[in-house]
């Protein structure tokens, strides 16, 4: 690979990692994997997050090309700076101890995985095609706009589009594997706090260096 394709393939790579780890679809994936076959819940998700992918690289492609080379690296660095504050303003101010809004899913989730098994004795449907289409569902149709996702457009407007879809796929895969084989205790045992300021901090670099680099 040359240079353009690897720095963005990097970029894609630490931001996604620092983006999804422990994030809604981490834990989604974890919760679903106690739940189901776990080949059909990883199946599922990877289906789903590698389409969310290149629909965000091809709206970044789209936003390049709309843009002048000059309005896409001030708008794409005006995008870190934003995801930056907001992760830092989330890192500051969230407790991370707080586990209501996983506690909540997790009861939802579980609420659904019940009424499938009983779905699965009465439809056509095996019960590991419902598992993959459930994975499916809930991550590709949920978190739409989220920190993750316009990081991702934005890398795609300003870096190498196939560096920043390799790193990003690569990246989710490596997340959605550790989620469905370590399950809710390695959701749990990951401070959210840490790794939302880590990623506020990448996001401001990105934003300086996009600022910086020639138009």
């Amino acid at each position: 690979m040359n240079a353009p394709v690897i720095q963005g393939f990097t970029k894609s790579l630490a931001m996604t990692m620092l983006s999804e780890v422990g994030g809604r679809t981490f834990c989604v994936a974890s919760i679903l994997a106690m739940q189901y076959p776990r080949k059909s819940v990883l199946l599922g998700c990877l289906v789903s997050v590698t389409v969310k992918t290149m629909i965000s690289a091809m709206a970044g492609w789209a936003a390049l090309n709309l843009l002048s080379e000059k309005w896409s690296h001030h708008v794409t660095a005006f995008l870190f700076f934003l995801l930056g504050l907001w992760s830092l303003w989330e890192g500051f101010t969230k407790d991370d101890n707080d586990n209501e809004e996983l506690e909540v899913e997790k009861g939802w989730l579980m609420m659904i995985c019940r009424r499938n098994r009983r779905l699965s004795l009465t439809s056509h449907w095996s019960f590991s095609r419902m598992a993959a289409w459930q994975a499916f569902s809930l991550t590709f149709f949920r978190n739409w706009g989220d920190k993750s996702q316009l990081a991702t457009i934005g890398l795609a407007a300003d870096e190498d589009i196939l560096g920043v879809v390799l790193g990003r796929i690569a990246a989710l895969v490596l997340c959605t594997v550790a989620a469905v084989t370590g399950g809710e205790s390695l959701a749990s045992k990951i401070s959210k706090r840490l790794v939302t300021l880590l990623g506020g901090f990448l996001f401001l670099v990105f934003g300086v260096q996009s600022l910086l680099s020639p138009s």
